[in-house]
């Protein structure tokens, strides 16, 4: 039987393959180095490892509870009440999601009604327009732009309005590698209170910041208690990315709703995995400052190399990358052309910073994975060593 493309949902039929895939998959088929996708090489901490193992080999593996095992909601609580000063109670406001992803989705389609407006900033992660519009809403996209990505008072006020419904909001910001300072969480929700607008967060990068840079959850900023959803991942924590552990932690009556939508996506998670996570939270600070300085390391270590090269790179402040703005270079190629260059020619995977928009790109700015071993990073450099010579006009 063939069926008519006409039947099916266009919300999703009509959306191309990612760049992530496709730039994955031209590193593999050009046995190029993968720094596009935001993946650790290295197998993750191994005792959180072990604690996953025990788990499942001496533990409960039948279904665990749809909100998650209590110790490790606790864990989340306890986890976000040291780090950042704020109280969850564990059982009414804290959800475990498999992945970032699905507490994402769970989130928005418990907020968005047909017709509601959610403002969006660009460059946006790829998941979030697809499911406001499966929810019926509206994306209002505000452009941000290189070098600083900075929120300012002229564009939250050409996007919010009466019809605005919720924003999401992603700090530290993928894939600009921002970590947005407190003043402009302020203003973000000095216009979600003006507004009566909930503020859904992408924090998974949260542990991820660099120099002195602090995350700021936007939930702990005045007046915003009670109308923010906080997202984060035990993947982007704990470099184990394929674990798909994630976090939503709101005020009741938010949650209540967040946690039926996860009812009929997921229902639940691997109880191992959850009960490693929850392992791991406890971990003193050392482990987490210690994972900050290794992966500085590393970003010094790309930015050296790729400014040695003749690459403009601006600093990243947090998450696994760093970004290059190509605009000085007077290259005669798009962000777009560049990556799909450099794959097939220089063997190395980038991607474009433009396929984080919808409309009005930045097509000058290419986003490099720092989060590789030492040989990774310099057999990609030696790649590249002729990347932008072999391209100036």
């Amino acid at each position: 039987m063939t069926t008519k493309s006409s039947s099916l949902n266009k919300v999703f039929a009509d959306l191309p393959v990612t760049i992530f895939e496709a730039m994955s998959q031209a590193a593999r088929d050009n046995n190029a180095i993968n720094l596009g996708q935001g993946f650790p090489d290295d197998p993750g901490p191994e005792d959180i490892r072990r604690a996953a193992a025990d788990a499942s080999l001496n533990g409960y593996n039948q279904y665990p509870s749809m909100m998650g095992l209590p110790e490790l909601r606790q864990a989340i609580a306890t986890h976000y009440g040291h780090w950042h000063g704020l109280k969850l109670d564990p059982m009414s406001e804290v959800m475990v999601t498999s992945g970032g992803t699905e507490a994402l989705t769970s989130a928005i389609l418990a907020v968005v009604q047909p017709g509601d407006e959610v403002v969006c900033f660009q460059p946006v992660y790829d998941s979030y327009l697809p499911i406001i519009r499966q929810a019926g809403g509206i994306p209002r996209l505000v452009r941000l732009e290189p070098p600083h990505w900075r929120l300012n008072e002229d564009m939250l006020k050409s996007v919010f309005n009466s019809k605005t419904k919720a924003v999401l909001f992603n700090n530290p910001l993928n894939p600009s590698a921002v970590v947005y300072p407190r003043e402009d969480l302020e203003l973000l929700a000095r216009y979600c209170q003006e507004f009566d607008v909930i503020a859904i967060c992408d924090e998974v990068w949260e542990h991820v910041t660099f120099d002195e840079h602090k995350h700021v959850p936007l939930i702990t900023i005045p007046g915003m208690r009670d109308r923010t959803i906080k997202v984060g991942s035990a993947g982007k924590i704990f470099s184990l990315t394929g674990w798909k552990i994630g976090f939503v932690c709101a005020a009741p009556p938010l949650l209540r709703v967040a946690a039926k939508v996860h009812q009929f996506l997921t229902f639940t998670t691997a109880p191992n995995l959850q009960a490693a996570v929850a392992y791991g939270l406890g971990k003193s600070d050392d482990y987490f400052l210690s994972m900050r300085k290794d992966l500085t390391r590393s970003r010094d270590r790309l930015t050296r190399g790729l400014e040695s090269l003749g690459f403009p790179v601006l600093k990243s402040q947090g998450t696994y990358f760093l970004t290059v703005d190509l605009s000085p270079l007077g290259l005669n190629e798009s962000d777009t052309e560049f990556c799909w260059r450099i794959v097939k020619d220089y063997k190395v995977a980038a991607i474009p910073v433009s396929a984080f928009y919808e409309q009005d790109a930045v097509t000058s700015v290419v986003r490099f994975c720092f989060a590789k071993k030492d040989e990774t990073l310099d057999t990609a450099l030696e790649r590249l060593s002729d990347a932008v010579r072999g391209r100036k006009r």
